[in-house]
Protein backbone atom coordinates (compact mmCIF):
# COMPACT_ATOMS: atom_id res chain seq x y z
CA UNK A 1 0.00 0.00 0.00
CA UNK A 2 1.11 3.44 -1.29
CA UNK A 3 2.10 5.83 2.05
CA UNK A 4 0.51 8.82 2.60
CA UNK A 5 2.11 12.17 1.29
CA UNK A 6 4.02 14.08 -1.18
CA UNK A 7 7.03 12.62 -2.45
CA UNK A 8 9.75 15.48 -3.59
CA UNK A 9 13.17 15.31 -5.16
CA UNK A 10 16.00 17.10 -4.05
CA UNK A 11 19.15 16.61 -6.01
CA UNK A 12 22.02 17.97 -4.96
CA UNK A 13 24.58 20.25 -7.39
CA UNK A 14 26.96 22.88 -6.84
CA UNK A 15 30.05 24.01 -9.01
CA UNK A 16 32.42 23.52 -6.27
CA UNK A 17 33.86 20.11 -7.21
CA UNK A 18 37.59 19.72 -6.01
CA UNK A 19 38.75 16.80 -8.46
CA UNK A 20 37.15 18.24 -11.87
CA UNK A 21 36.21 21.72 -10.86
CA UNK A 22 32.84 22.87 -12.68
CA UNK A 23 31.41 19.15 -13.64
CA UNK A 24 28.02 19.65 -13.31
CA UNK A 25 27.88 22.27 -16.28
CA UNK A 26 30.39 20.20 -18.41
CA UNK A 27 28.28 19.38 -21.84
CA UNK A 28 27.67 15.98 -22.77
CA UNK A 29 25.76 15.64 -25.80
CA UNK A 30 25.79 19.09 -26.29
CA UNK A 31 24.03 20.07 -22.68
CA UNK A 32 25.14 20.61 -19.30
CA UNK A 33 25.73 17.53 -17.39
CA UNK A 34 23.12 18.24 -14.51
CA UNK A 35 20.20 19.00 -17.60
CA UNK A 36 21.09 15.59 -18.89
CA UNK A 37 19.86 13.98 -15.30
CA UNK A 38 16.89 16.42 -14.94
CA UNK A 39 15.84 15.19 -18.21
CA UNK A 40 15.94 11.78 -17.46
CA UNK A 41 14.43 11.91 -14.39
CA UNK A 42 11.81 14.28 -14.23
CA UNK A 43 9.42 11.60 -15.91
CA UNK A 44 9.58 9.59 -12.52
CA UNK A 45 5.97 9.09 -11.73
CA UNK A 46 6.70 8.13 -8.18
CA UNK A 47 8.20 12.10 -7.24
CA UNK A 48 5.64 14.94 -7.39
CA UNK A 49 7.85 17.42 -7.53
CA UNK A 50 11.79 17.71 -8.24
CA UNK A 51 13.94 20.69 -6.50
CA UNK A 52 17.72 21.32 -7.26
CA UNK A 53 19.61 22.36 -3.93
CA UNK A 54 22.67 23.95 -4.11
CA UNK A 55 24.59 26.35 -2.56
CA UNK A 56 24.07 30.42 -1.82
CA UNK A 57 27.74 30.80 -3.38
CA UNK A 58 27.53 33.60 -6.03
CA UNK A 59 29.29 30.78 -8.17
CA UNK A 60 26.39 28.34 -8.33
CA UNK A 61 24.13 31.24 -9.41
CA UNK A 62 24.76 29.50 -13.00
CA UNK A 63 23.12 26.00 -11.36
CA UNK A 64 20.16 27.82 -10.22
CA UNK A 65 19.56 29.71 -13.68
CA UNK A 66 20.01 25.92 -15.58
CA UNK A 67 17.21 24.80 -13.06
CA UNK A 68 15.24 27.70 -13.36
CA UNK A 69 15.37 27.77 -17.46
CA UNK A 70 14.17 24.18 -17.15
CA UNK A 71 11.23 24.17 -15.35
CA UNK A 72 12.86 23.22 -11.91
CA UNK A 73 12.47 24.83 -8.44
CA UNK A 74 15.90 25.85 -6.69
CA UNK A 75 16.73 26.13 -3.06
CA UNK A 76 19.83 27.77 -1.76
CA UNK A 77 21.29 26.98 1.24
CA UNK A 78 24.69 26.39 3.30
CA UNK A 79 27.30 25.73 1.14
CA UNK A 80 28.89 22.83 3.12
CA UNK A 81 26.30 21.40 5.80
CA UNK A 82 24.11 19.84 2.96
CA UNK A 83 22.26 18.01 5.89
CA UNK A 84 20.62 21.38 6.69
CA UNK A 85 20.02 22.62 2.81
CA UNK A 86 18.16 19.04 2.10
CA UNK A 87 16.11 20.13 5.14
CA UNK A 88 15.14 23.24 4.39
CA UNK A 89 14.55 22.48 0.96
CA UNK A 90 12.27 19.79 2.40
CA UNK A 91 10.54 22.21 4.84
CA UNK A 92 10.33 24.60 2.27
CA UNK A 93 8.52 22.20 -0.22
CA UNK A 94 6.07 20.42 2.21
CA UNK A 95 7.76 16.79 1.90
CA UNK A 96 6.97 13.69 3.63
CA UNK A 97 9.17 11.91 1.87
CA UNK A 98 12.52 12.55 -0.03
CA UNK A 99 14.18 11.67 -2.95
CA UNK A 100 18.00 12.42 -2.70
CA UNK A 101 19.78 12.26 -6.25
CA UNK A 102 23.41 14.17 -6.83
CA UNK A 103 24.50 15.72 -10.18
CA UNK A 104 27.15 13.86 -10.59
CA UNK A 105 24.90 10.57 -11.13
CA UNK A 106 23.63 11.11 -14.97
CA UNK A 107 22.90 7.37 -15.52
CA UNK A 108 20.13 7.42 -13.28
CA UNK A 109 17.06 7.72 -14.98
CA UNK A 110 13.06 7.87 -14.39
CA UNK A 111 12.29 4.16 -14.06
CA UNK A 112 15.11 3.52 -11.49
CA UNK A 113 14.09 6.39 -9.51
CA UNK A 114 10.09 4.86 -9.16
CA UNK A 115 11.60 1.21 -8.77
CA UNK A 116 13.72 2.37 -5.57
CA UNK A 117 10.64 4.59 -4.56
CA UNK A 118 8.62 1.57 -4.56
CA UNK A 119 11.06 -0.57 -2.91
CA UNK A 120 10.29 1.98 0.13
CA UNK A 121 6.98 2.46 -0.14
CA UNK A 122 6.18 -1.31 -0.22
CA UNK A 123 8.64 -2.08 2.96
CA UNK A 124 6.82 -4.26 5.55
CA UNK A 125 7.18 -3.06 8.05
CA UNK A 126 7.38 0.76 6.83
CA UNK A 127 10.99 1.52 6.70
CA UNK A 128 12.54 5.27 7.21
CA UNK A 129 15.36 4.96 4.88
CA UNK A 130 15.75 2.86 1.31
CA UNK A 131 19.18 3.22 -0.88
CA UNK A 132 20.45 1.59 -3.68
CA UNK A 133 24.02 1.79 -2.76
CA UNK A 134 23.89 0.68 0.73
CA UNK A 135 24.07 -2.90 -0.81
CA UNK A 136 27.37 -2.25 -3.26
CA UNK A 137 25.65 -3.96 -5.86
CA UNK A 138 24.83 -1.86 -8.68
CA UNK A 139 27.33 0.44 -10.76
CA UNK A 140 28.66 3.29 -8.19
CA UNK A 141 27.05 6.24 -8.97
CA UNK A 142 23.44 4.29 -9.95
CA UNK A 143 22.77 5.48 -6.57
CA UNK A 144 18.43 6.57 -5.28
CA UNK A 145 18.31 7.28 -1.94
CA UNK A 146 14.65 7.45 -0.02
CA UNK A 147 13.55 8.93 3.26
CA UNK A 148 10.75 9.98 5.34
CA UNK A 149 10.75 13.72 6.25
CA UNK A 150 10.56 12.27 10.30
CA UNK A 151 13.77 10.53 9.85
CA UNK A 152 15.52 13.27 8.03
CA UNK A 153 14.36 15.42 10.61
CA UNK A 154 15.87 13.42 13.20
CA UNK A 155 19.11 13.52 11.48
CA UNK A 156 19.08 17.16 10.80
CA UNK A 157 18.54 18.07 15.00
CA UNK A 158 21.31 14.98 16.34
CA UNK A 159 23.25 14.36 13.51
CA UNK A 160 26.74 16.05 15.06
CA UNK A 161 29.39 14.55 12.71
CA UNK A 162 31.74 16.11 10.27
CA UNK A 163 29.58 14.08 7.47
CA UNK A 164 26.78 16.40 7.37
CA UNK A 165 27.56 17.19 3.72
CA UNK A 166 26.78 13.66 2.77
CA UNK A 167 23.55 13.93 4.48
CA UNK A 168 22.52 10.48 5.02
CA UNK A 169 25.29 8.74 6.87
CA UNK A 170 23.43 9.44 10.04
CA UNK A 171 20.95 6.75 9.51
CA UNK A 172 23.15 4.17 8.31
CA UNK A 173 24.79 4.65 11.12
CA UNK A 174 22.15 4.50 13.71
CA UNK A 175 20.57 1.16 12.42
CA UNK A 176 19.07 0.48 15.96
CA UNK A 177 17.46 3.47 15.25
CA UNK A 178 15.68 3.73 11.65
CA UNK A 179 14.06 1.02 9.83
CA UNK A 180 16.55 0.76 6.86
CA UNK A 181 15.86 -1.19 3.13
CA UNK A 182 18.89 -2.33 1.50
CA UNK A 183 18.04 -2.55 -2.43
CA UNK A 184 19.44 -4.88 -4.44
CA UNK A 185 20.71 -5.77 -7.62
CA UNK A 186 20.35 -9.30 -9.39
CA UNK A 187 24.09 -9.80 -10.32
CA UNK A 188 26.80 -7.39 -8.30
CA UNK A 189 27.94 -4.82 -10.77
CA UNK A 190 29.83 -3.01 -7.96
CA UNK A 191 33.28 -3.45 -9.97
CA UNK A 192 31.87 -0.30 -12.34
CA UNK A 193 31.92 3.10 -11.86
CA UNK A 194 29.33 5.34 -13.06
CA UNK A 195 30.20 8.41 -11.09
CA UNK A 196 31.61 11.37 -12.17
CA UNK A 197 34.38 13.19 -10.34
CA UNK A 198 37.15 13.04 -12.41
CA UNK A 199 38.63 13.86 -16.38
CA UNK A 200 38.37 10.15 -16.80
CA UNK A 201 35.02 9.81 -15.14
CA UNK A 202 33.59 12.19 -17.87
CA UNK A 203 34.93 10.55 -20.51
CA UNK A 204 33.38 7.02 -19.78
CA UNK A 205 30.11 8.89 -19.32
CA UNK A 206 30.26 10.55 -22.60
CA UNK A 207 31.09 7.12 -24.13
CA UNK A 208 27.82 6.07 -23.10
CA UNK A 209 26.13 9.12 -23.77
CA UNK A 210 27.45 9.12 -27.38
CA UNK A 211 26.76 5.64 -28.52
CA UNK A 212 23.17 5.81 -27.51
CA UNK A 213 23.24 9.47 -29.98
CA UNK A 214 19.94 10.45 -26.59
CA UNK A 215 19.42 10.63 -23.46
CA UNK A 216 16.16 8.20 -23.06
CA UNK A 217 18.03 4.65 -22.36
CA UNK A 218 17.72 2.79 -18.92
CA UNK A 219 20.02 1.88 -17.11
CA UNK A 220 19.72 -2.02 -17.78
CA UNK A 221 20.37 -1.13 -21.50
CA UNK A 222 23.53 0.85 -20.66
CA UNK A 223 25.35 -1.96 -18.55
CA UNK A 224 24.33 -3.60 -21.84
CA UNK A 225 26.85 -1.54 -23.80
CA UNK A 226 29.31 -1.08 -21.06
CA UNK A 227 29.61 -4.87 -21.18
CA UNK A 228 30.22 -4.78 -24.88
CA UNK A 229 32.76 -2.33 -24.71
CA UNK A 230 35.02 -3.11 -22.49
CA UNK A 231 37.74 0.03 -23.38
CA UNK A 232 35.00 2.41 -21.89
CA UNK A 233 34.96 0.80 -18.51
CA UNK A 234 39.04 0.83 -18.77
CA UNK A 235 38.90 4.64 -18.65
CA UNK A 236 38.16 5.25 -15.38
CA UNK A 237 38.32 1.88 -13.95
CA UNK A 238 41.45 2.79 -11.42
CA UNK A 239 39.78 5.58 -9.94
CA UNK A 240 39.68 5.70 -6.48
CA UNK A 241 35.86 6.64 -4.99
CA UNK A 242 35.77 8.71 -1.94
CA UNK A 243 34.78 7.23 1.30
CA UNK A 244 33.58 9.33 4.00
Amino acid sequence: MKRAGQTVGILQARTGSTRLPGKVLLPVLGQPLLAVLLDRVRPAQQVQKWIVATTELPQDEAIESLASNMGFACYRGHPEDCLDRYYRAACAYSADHVVRLTADNPLVEADFVDWVVDQYQQASPECDYASSGLSHTFPTGLSVEVFSFAALEVAWREDQSPHREHVTPFFYQHPERFKIKTVRADQDWCQLRWTVDTPEDLEFVRSVFNYFGHIRFSWSQALDAVLLHPEWISKNCHVVQRTI
